[in-house]
């Protein structure tokens, strides 16, 4: 198959169209282009031609999981997901299959746009931030498809719970009758609802005053 025209994307800066003698247009990038030697009048066997078709399969795979990277973080699982996944429209196909997704992760992840570590501990600050305890974090970070072998050095590196279950019991108990015990119990159980341990939970009752005594 030969190629009749070369010639650089008029609206995707460094993409090219090569135009097949056909009438079949492929989009390649610089890299295929360098690669494969290409030029107008290029003769190129079946097997050179699919080579190229499937790395400029691969190019377009890639520019799009670094466009949903863009848009948010991702772990690796959430990435390769999207990319495999019918939209739920049913209307349109997957962008890859699962195999070439993989490739794509792995070479992402090699340019480092891709790092599970990273955005474990992303994922771990922003939800402390917002007053969850390990447990609940834990969740999140199974529900986002983070490797388990993240989890624990992205925990460690938050700062005790101290602080954040005293915000939460000053919001909670503001205008609370502390005389009453189901008050402390009802911010006890809204902190264990949201993923801290029972230990550190008694302590902050205990900074805020409750007496926990009936519960050692």
């Amino acid at each position: 198959m030969r190629i009749s025209k070369l010639a650089p994307s008029t609206h995707v800066q460094g993409r090219w169209l090569c135009h097949m003698e056909d009438g079949t247009i492929l989009r390649v990038t610089e890299n295929e282009v360098v690669a494969f030697g290409l030029c107008s009048g290029l003769e190129l066997t079946g097997e050179r031609l699919a080579a190229l078709t499937a790395a400029a399969k691969t190019a377009a795979v890639r520019d799009k999981a670094v466009d949903l990277l863009a848009a948010r973080p991702l772990s690796r699982k959430e990435l390769v997901d999207k990319l495999t996944t019918r939209s739920r429209s049913r209307d349109k196909e997957p962008v890859t299959d699962r195999e070439t997704a993989e490739q794509v992760a792995d070479r992402l992840e090699e340019l480092g746009y891709l790092n599970d570590g990273h955005y474990a501990h992303m994922v771990a600050e922003h939800y402390a931030a917002k007053g969850y305890g390990p447990s609940r974090i834990r969740e999140e970070l199974y529900r986002r498809g983070v490797p388990r072998d993240c989890w624990e050095e992205a925990l460690e590196s938050l700062e005790g719970p101290e602080e954040a279950i005293d915000g939460f019991l000053r919001k909670k108990l503001r205008g609370a009758d502390l005389t009453d015990p189901k008050s402390y119990q009802r911010a006890a159980n809204a902190l264990a609802r949201r993923g801290f341990r029972w230990d550190d939970i008694k302590d902050g009752l205990r900074r805020y005053g409750a007496d926990t005594e009936e519960e050692d």
